[in-house]
């Protein structure tokens, strides 16, 4: 057995308080069921093997299996919903790479619930349907992946059973992503898939290992979780590079900023859960399904456990030196996948329940005492629910937006006195119900897309 270093034990308990008034977020993490996350799991471990490569013919085993069940899930959450998901599958044929050499359909399945005001704004929550275990290209052996990632596919889920029955302006896509293992294809194909669709995608939440507490690093610990995000955009242009260098914006993309509001959430919403904002794309060296999206020029996060156990992920199932390798469900502890679920819930609810993100941000102040920002009025039935703009500013060196000011429905705001160097600044839209949208920095460096 592998002696662990010095274990810090952190079990928070976590009761949930009731929601109030227009803002139901606290009644939709209340309604997360850490049961139905569990019975997911199980079911999406029962396949056997979910690898890219696997079985597609066979209704038991194999990834064709899981995909069909995850369609027919999909499938029955819409029908208690009156139909408000549409269930479709995105795929191509992927050949010639590492590690799909050969001909390969990667099928992705994903529901959307279509907003009431703004249906074209989609804000998207996702996990991994496929597995692997030691060598990326066994297909065969059994590979429960049951944290790597049943635990995310089954909090996306779980977050479709809980959101459908409610409505929002904006529009919410739950994806089961395929092709992650073998090189991120099916993000990749989603988000060629969105562009020559017109998808207006404002956030993507990639939900992959939301349900270990146990770590490599011997910490047991189930009041924390990691958020990644880029710093600046993959798809910045050289011009936009030299904007933001004499104006700031490295720690500001959209991205980042969506990162603070998952933080925000989990603050306000979240009993005994503190994000930790990692400043970084992804971990160390490593990828997950939200890259393909920030290549895309969209806004997403990864949303995953603070402490990673290596000895089960992409192992095969073995007993070595007296320690046990493998992804089994054991390793899974399902309350803490339920709060990361319900993380993601109030964050979706947040972002599709807020007003059009505020678009055309700049600002001045150059040489002068005070602050100028200036943004778009949002107008028609995407705006029905617009209340104003709130103003955000914050040190430079600050993590979170710390100092707002809410100043109504006008397009330009000064603030006296408050010098531009010394601070970022930013503006949210605010809903007549009181949802924020995210803070979306000036210019191109922190814009959400037009």
């Amino acid at each position: 057995m592998k002696t662990p270093g010095l274990i810090f034990v952190i079990l928070i308990a976590t009761t949930v308080a009731e929601g109030s008034g227009a803002d139901i977020r606290h009644q939709l993490a209340a309604d997360v069921s850490a049961e139905r996350i569990e019975n997911d799991i199980q079911k999406l471990v029962g396949f056997g093997t979910r690898h890219t490569l696997s079985e597609t013919v066979s209704n038991t085993r194999g990834i064709g299996a899981a995909r069909r069940w995850i369609e027919e899930e999909f499938n029955r959450i819409a029908a208690d919903c009156a139909g408000c998901l549409e269930v479709i599958t995105v795929s191509d044929v992927v050949s010639g790479e590492p590690r799909i050499p050969e001909p390969t359909e990667v099928v992705s399945v994903i529901a959307i619930q279509r907003g009431s005001l703004d249906p074209d704004r989609i804000v998207m929550m996702s996990g991994d349907i496929d597995s692997r275990v030691s060598d990326p290209l066994d297909g065969v052996s059994d590979s429960p992946g049951a944290n790597d990632n049943a635990s995310g596919m089954a909090g996306t889920l779980e977050a479709a059973r809980v959101l459908s029955k409610h409505r929002f302006a904006g529009t919410i896509v739950y994806a089961g992503l395929s092709g992650e293992e073998q090189g991120l294809f099916g993000g990749k194909i989603l988000a060629a898939h969105a562009l020559e669709n017109g998808w207006r995608i404002k956030a993507v939440l990639n939900n992959d290992m939301i349900g270990n507490i146990s770590g490599i690093d011997g910490v047991i610990d189930n009041s924390t979780a990691r958020v990644f995000s880029e710093g600046t955009r993959y798809v910045e242009t050289a011009e936009e590079a030299r904007q933001r260098r004499f104006s700031g914006g490295e720690v500001d993309s959209a991205s980042r900023n969506l990162a603070r509001y998952v933080d925000r959430m989990a603050d306000e919403f979240i009993p005994g859960l503190d994000v930790m904002m990692i400043y970084r794309l992804d971990r160390f060296a490593r990828g997950g399904h939200h890259r393909p999206f920030n290549e895309a020029g969209m806004p997403g996060v990864r949303i995953m456990e603070t402490h990673e156990h290596y000895d089960r992920q992409h192992q095969d199932l073995r007993t070595e030196g007296g320690v046990e390798y493998g992804d089994v469900i054991e390793g899974v502890n399902f309350d803490y996948a339920r709060k990361l679920t319900a993380l993601n819930v109030v964050t979706l609810a947040g972002l599709a329940s807020a007003p059009p993100f505020p678009a055309g941000v700049s600002i001045e102040g150059a040489v002068q005492p005070s602050t100028t920002l200036n943004w778009d009025v949002a107008t028609g039935k995407a705006a029905e629910n617009l209340a104003g703009y709130k103003v955000y500013w914050r040190l430079t060196t600050d993590a979170q937006w710390t100092r707002s000011r809410d100043v109504g429905m006008v397009q330009t705001y000064t603030l006296e006195n408050i010098v531009v160097d010394n601070y970022f600044f930013g503006v949210a839209s605010v809903s007549k119900d009181g949802h924020e949208s995210p803070v979306v920095f000036p210019g191109p460096a922190g814009s959400f897309g037009d």
